[in-house]
Parts: structure tokens; sequence; C-alpha cells
């Protein structure tokens, strides 16, 4: 038997395939063009000395943030995937041990991952022809970079090896990628609080890739090159630990296995605090099916609304806290701004999520297709949804809205004497904003989610085309108008937030309408037709022959 087989196929596989090299193509021309946003938005007001290394900086913070989130969307849910479709099992009825599968898929699905990251190299040593930047300093960023990426893969592939759903797999792959790079800094930083004076331990820091990607450059480095190369070794590690650690997981997480009486036990205890005991749910059954049937469909975990309810609990209470270390910084209104932004965003990507998750979901199951027979319409189904969403995100919504309206008023009273208005047009714009991109992401979502295979994938297209493109299209504005030198003086007051509102404002109405008439047009003809292997799109290893 050849070592390695199915990486061999995996690989042979992908170099037929013209995503592999379309990708490259599409990181390097993006990678291209933020270099030039950022000379014509920033090389004025920056030496010839500094521009060099504010390319090098920005383009390698972007890579680092993707080679850190790689994970979460390229391998959590390779293994899980295996196993939900009954794949998996049959690769172990031949000689392939765990090694061969869990290396197979890291080819199948890294390589492409793996190419971007190579097109965006070349890219990254520009700023070495004009000068500023050391050769040490560009390959030590691309050590960091390649190193962060294996990291990010192997970790993906251990939690996808011990998890079964697409979500949890998901979300279990983020959790560890953050515990690991932040969690170890946020407990240092913590314990040096509550020292006198302030003094925080590096050894906590490099446990960290954020050290090794901040210690790149010269100064950072000579200070400390045994932290530095310390650091690269510990992330080097957690990769090897977590790859080893799918290897031996999936061969034995694969397989069905009876309950014992104590999980079975507490199954039912987690059922029923879910969704109650049977009268419980008979009553809450009875009274969504009235309103609205598929109102009970979409909504019948009767504590989601608990969740988001609670999340934004424990982010008042960290709030609190930092309060209590830092009054004057967390009172100051030139903070309201970011605390109300990431608020709307942690909200806004939980209402894509959840919009996206159930029609693809039911219709996966097929639930969807027997809904259709039913004398139920497709505007009660939209409804239901609609209803569902609500229900969840209503109160928390307003309760975002109460927030933003408090610290508005706060911000006033500490702008009593400026007449230029610019802090109420910018409240009134990321307000009016927030609810606008809600109802936006609840009509995309549910059109991607009936389209998509999984979940996720049609989750990050909604949040692409509600909340990145705009910003794409105002940084793109902004970018020419500074290109053809129109003065300061001679553009209208507010100009970058009107722009930006009416931007906004714009995209959610093409998409809301454009996923409003498809969804009333062609969800009845989607539905019912059954999934179709897209082109681009291999069969799962296992069902191919030679695997």
């Amino acid at each position: 038997m050849r070592f390695l087989p199915v990486v061999e196929r995996e690989l042979r596989v992908a170099s037929r395939r013209r995503a592999t090299y379309w990708t490259r193509f599409t990181a390097a021309s993006v990678a291209i063009g933020l270099y030039i946003w950022i000379w014509l938005a920033f090389g004025d007001n920056n030496p010839s000395s500094q521009l060099p290394v504010v390319l090098f900086g920005s383009l390698a913070t972007f890579a680092y943030i993707y080679t850190l989130i790689a994970g979460v969307h390229v391998t959590a849910d390779c293994l899980s995937e295996e196993k939900r479709e009954g794949t998996l099992g049959l690769l172990f009825l031949t000689d392939l041990k765990g090694y061969d599968v869990v290396l197979g898929k890291l080819a199948a699905t890294s390589l492409g991952a793996f190419y971007r990251l190579m097109a965006i190299v070349p890219v990254l040593a520009i700023p070495l022809i004009l000068g500023g930047l050391t050769h040490d300093e560009f390959w030590r960023m691309v050590l960091v970079l390649t190193n962060t990426l294996f990291f990010s893969l192997c970790a993906g592939l251990f939690c996808s090896s011990i998890s079964l759903q697409e979500r949890k797999a998901i979300l279990a792959t983020l959790c560890l990628i953050l515990g690991v790079t932040v969690g170890p800094p946020l407990i240092g930083y913590i314990d040096a609080l509550r020292q006198t004076p302030f003094q925080l331990n590096t050894a906590y820091l490099t446990a960290s890739s954020g050290y090794s990607f901040s210690a790149v450059f010269a100064n950072p480095f000579k200070a400390s090159p045994t932290s530095f190369w310390i650091s690269v070794s510990l992330t080097h590690f957690f990769g090897w630990t977590f790859l080893i650690l799918a290897c031996i997981c999936v061969r034995y997480t694969w397989q069905d296995k009876p309950s014992t009486r104590t999980q079975t036990r507490w199954r039912e205890r987690w059922k029923q605090y879910q969704f109650g005991s049977a009268g419980i749910r008979a009553r809450f059954r009875r009274s969504l099916l009235d309103i609205n049937p598929f109102f009970w469909i979409a909504g019948r975990n009767r504590l989601r609304p608990a969740y988001v309810l609670a999340t934004l609990g424990l982010a008042g209470c960290f709030w609190f806290w930092l309060y209590l270390k830092f009054p004057d910084d967390m009172t100051d209104s030139a903070s309201f701004v970011p605390i109300a932004l990431m608020l709307h965003t942690v909200l806004k990507m939980w209402v894509a999520s959840e919009a996206c998750r159930t029609l693809c979901e039911e219709r996966k199951s097929g639930s969807i297709e027997l809904v259709l027979s039913t004398p139920l319409s497709v505007d009660q189904i939209i409804r239901g949804q609609l209803l569902a969403l609500n229900r969840q995100f209503g109160w928390p919504v307003i309760l975002v809205l109460g927030v933003d309206f408090v610290m508005f008023l706060a911000g006033i009273k500490d702008r009593i004497l400026d007449t230029s208005g610019e802090w109420t047009l910018t409240c009134l714009a990321v307000i009016l904003m927030f609810v606008a991109d809600i109802f936006t992401l609840a009509w995309v979502g549910m059109w991607l989610g009936l389209n998509a295979r999984h979940s996720h994938r049609a989750a990050r297209g909604a949040v692409f085309r509600v909340m990145v493109l705009p910003w794409l299209l105002f940084f793109a504005l902004m970018t020419a108008t500074v290109a053809i030198n129109i003065g300061q003086s001679a553009q209208p007051e507010n100009f970058a937030v009107i722009t930006w509102f009416l931007i906004g404002m714009a995209n959610n109405l093409f998409f809301y309408l454009s996923a409003r008439d498809r969804l009333r047009q062609e969800l009845r003809t989607i539905a019912t037709e059954r999934f179709k292997m897209d082109s681009s799109r291999r069969a799962p290893a296992s069902s191919r022959p030679g695997a």
C-alpha cells in the first residue's frame, strides 16, 4: 500500500480544479488593490521612509487575521460533514489509518488556503523595493503567517474530529483558536491589573501567535529575539498537538455508540431544559401553531431569545467591570460609537446566522417540501420565519437601541456648544443603519440559506453583501475623492457620514428587494428540487473509488 494514498489523490484532484488557480489570482488581486488604496489614501500624509512600513504592516495585518480564522471556514466542518453523511466509517473498512484520513482531508480542504497565502507573499515583498524594510523582517513575517495558518487549520481538524453538528464544530473551532490566541494575554493582563505597579509578564504573551506577529519588526525583535522564537515554537507545537489529537480521535468518534444510563438521563434533562416538560411543550406548540405553522418549525426552541439576552448581559457585565477599572475612559463619549458598533456587529452576524440556518436545515431534512404540500402559502412560510426571528431578536434589538439612545443623550450633553450637528447626525445614521441592516440580513439570509448546502457559507455571503460591501464601496469612493484632489473645503459638512449612510441604505434596498422577490417567486421551486452537485464540488473522499 502506498504511503498516504488519500493525500496523493486529493492533491491530484485539487490540481484539476479551476478554483485552485482562481483563488490565488483573487488573493493577489485583492492584496494589490489594498496597496493601491493605502497609497492613494495615506501616501501624502506619510514620509517616504515610513510608507513602505505602513504598506507592509497593513497587508500583513489582514493576512494574519485571514490565517488565524482560516480553520473556522476551511477545516472546521470537513470531518463532521463526513460523519453526518455516514461516509467516514467506510474509509475505516479499508487499511487506512486515522492519519491517512486526517491528512487527506487537510490536503483537500487547506490547499486553497495555503495557495492564497502564497499568492500574497510576493505582493507582501513590494515594500522591500521601496526601502525602509529589511529582508529579515519580511521572512519573519512569512514564517509567522505560515505558522499561524498551520495552527488554525489543525485546530479546525481537531474540533471537526470530535464534533457531529456543523454549528458546534465551527463554534468550537472559533473558541479554541481565540482561547489559545487571546486567552493567555488576557489572563496576563488581568493578573497585571492586580499588581501595584502594573507589570505585565511576557510569559503570558509568548503563548499567543499575536506576540510573534507583533515582534516581527526590527526593534521589537532586537529587544527580545528569544521570546519571538519561543512564541513561534509554541504556536507550531499547538498545531502539531491538534493534528495528532485529530488523527487519534477520528477513528473512535465516528461510530454510533449506545448511550449509557447517565448520558440518557442528562440528555433528557437538557431536552427538558431547552423545550420544557410535555405540558409546557404542548402549550408552547399550540400557541405558535395558532399564529403560523412554520412559526413553530422555525421557533420551537423556546430558549433561543434567552441566549441572545444572556450574551448582551455578559457584555454589560464586562463593560461594568471596565467601568470600575477605568471610569473616565468608559464614560467618555468618544468610546460610545465603537461600543455601539461592536454590539451592532455581534447582533447582525447572529441574525444572519439564524436567518440562514433554519431554511437551510429544513430544506435538507425535507420538511419544507412537506410544508409546501399543505395549503400553507409561500408568504405564510416567509412570515413564519420572520416571526421566529422577531421572537428571538426583537427584545435584544430594542435593548440595544435603548443603549444607543442613552449614549446619544450622554454625547449631546458633552457637546452642548457644538453647532455642527456631527454627533447627532453620526448617531442617527448608525442607529438607522443598524435597523436597516438587521431587516435586510433577515431577508438575504433566508434567500441564501435556502440555496446553500452549508448554512455557515450562506451566513458569510449575507454578511459580505450587507455589512462588508457598503464599506468597500465607501472606501473606494473616498479614495477616489482624495485621488482627484477634491479639497476639504469643497466638501459639504459631514460629507463622509452622509456618503456612508446613503451607500449603506442603497445597498440594503437593492439586496432586500432582490431577496424578497426571489424568495416569493422561487421558494417553491428550490425547496422541492433535490440538491445538485456543483461542478466545482467533489464527492466526499469515502464515496469515490480508490479512496
